[in-house]
């Protein structure tokens, strides 16, 4: 009589050769490679750990990762598997390989990630969702004046190396210095695509050159000294464009004010530690001489820090125009005033740009899927067009200025303009 319980199902037998022989019953569809693993290493003996054991099979290294059956890993009845012993230090170089390999992968996709985020936002109101005649970047030169970025490719560029500069610093904060090192490498590139001419009036780019150079100085690159100097000489020629020999064009835009000494403390501190590793001693021995008497200068007195933070300014802001001022009070404050009124004026710039970014958007594209150019809508209705008419006309007319002005003073062609305006509302209600 047959019995009512189900019969386990049949056991495969395969065959291992190797650190250890033998024949061994298992069930394909049940058994994993890590239990294969641990099987051989305790009929092994000895105490061996399964991570030493490493089996293959077909030619190739079967892997815990993903967990599959012996079955889906392509092993059938009476397959040979072949299991070799690694030395306990062996297994964990192995190991060590594997994380640094995985740790190496998991950096590299990061690095992927970040710059496919930064193209991502650099696209940001440059595609046409944005005029992108007076779109420009807020990047300032050194006497506050905005640098006005005429191609669409120059703002990318540089909204790209901004942001992969920015997120290098965070890097540096955290004392991630190699991954820092990655992504300035990247901003670097983004800077490279902008027009140099433009670059030059400000000091992101010898900024840049000194926060890679500073990652080489943390990361203890010899390899790098070659190099290191040849970034330095940039920086320090970026910074006399931008600031002046001496600073003496900042101080002139800057009413007398003084460029920020920490800068220079590390650009010389950097040159000399770069001449002395080249064995230039004179040159090493002048360079931090310079630095140290830089770093005195930045000790700023309690006493004026307490009184600027007496009327309400924060500590970090009163050293740094301390600094920018010589220590002088009246200054200070003058200069605090001054960024605090900037930093008002760039908020109300904001608004009132979202403000027409929002506007712009009621309006649609163009069939070649471009926002309406609010310029030449606001001409259009400085001369008396009705806005709404305006920039069904402008929308139409792929923003074609003339073309709209022929849509709004033909009377037939106007009406057919205010019967799509209806009818889209009507829609929309």
């Amino acid at each position: 009589m047959a019995s009512d319980e189900s019969s386990p199902p049949p056991a495969e037998r395969i065959r291992v050769v190797g650190a250890w022989a033998g024949a061994l019953e298992v069930d394909l569809g049940v058994w994993t490679v890590p239990m294969l693993r641990a099987e051989v290493a305790r009929r092994a003996g000895g105490g061996v750990e399964p991570d030493r054991v490493s089996l293959i099979f077909g030619g190739r290294v079967l892997k815990d990762d993903p967990p599959a059956s012996l079955q889906q890993a392509g092993l059938k009845a009476n397959a040979k598997v072949l299991s070799t012993l690694a030395a306990p230090d062996r297994g964990k170089v192995i190991a060590a390989q594997a994380a640094a390999a995985a740790a190496e992968e998991e950096h590299t996709n990061r690095l992927v990630r970040l710059w496919d985020a930064a193209q991502a936002l650099s696209q940001r109101h440059t595609d046409g969702s944005f005029h992108e005649e007076d779109f420009n970047l807020d990047l300032e030169d050194q006497s506050g004046q905005k640098v006005m970025f005429g191609s669409v490719d120059d703002i990318k560029a540089v909204k790209m190396a901004l942001m992969l500069h920015q997120k290098a610093k965070t890097f540096i904060k955290r004392d991630m210095h190699k991954e820092a090192l990655d992504v300035l490498v990247m901003a670097e590139e983004a800077f490279s695509l902008c027009d140099p001419k433009l670059i030059e009036r400000v000091d992101n780019v010898p900024m840049l050159q000194l926060d890679i150079v500073w990652c080489y100085f943390v990361l203890r690159d010899v390899s790098c000294l070659e190099v290191a100097g040849t970034r330095l000489e940039k920086a320090r020629s970026g910074f006399e464009r931008s600031h002046g020999k001496d600073s003496a064009r900042f101080r002139l835009l800057q009413a007398g004010r003084h460029a920020d000494l920490a800068i220079y403390v590390r650009l010389e501190l950097l040159e000399g530690v770069v001449a002395y590793h080249n064995g230039n001693t004179v040159k090493a021995r002048e360079s931090l001489t310079s630095a140290q008497a830089k770093y005195m200068q930045l000790q700023v007195p309690d006493e004026a820090i307490s009184i600027l933070m007496g009327m309400g300014y924060g500590e970090r802001a009163a050293k740094r125009a301390l600094k920018m001022t010589g220590y002088d009070i009246q200054s200070s404050v003058d200069l605090l005033c001054e960024e605090r009124e900037k930093k008002l004026r760039r908020v109300q710039e904001d608004l009132e740009m979202q403000k027409e970014i929002m506007e712009q958007r009621k309006y649609g594209k163009t069939p070649m899927n471009k926002a309406i150019n609010m310029q030449k809508l606001k001409g259009l209705v400085t001369i008396g067009f009705e806005k709404k008419l305006a920039a069904e006309a402008l929308r139409i007319s792929e923003n074609d200025a003339d073309k709209a002005l022929d849509l709004l003073t033909d009377p037939e062609k106007n009406c057919i303009l205010q019967v799509i305006i209806c009818t889209v509302l009507v829609l929309t209600s």
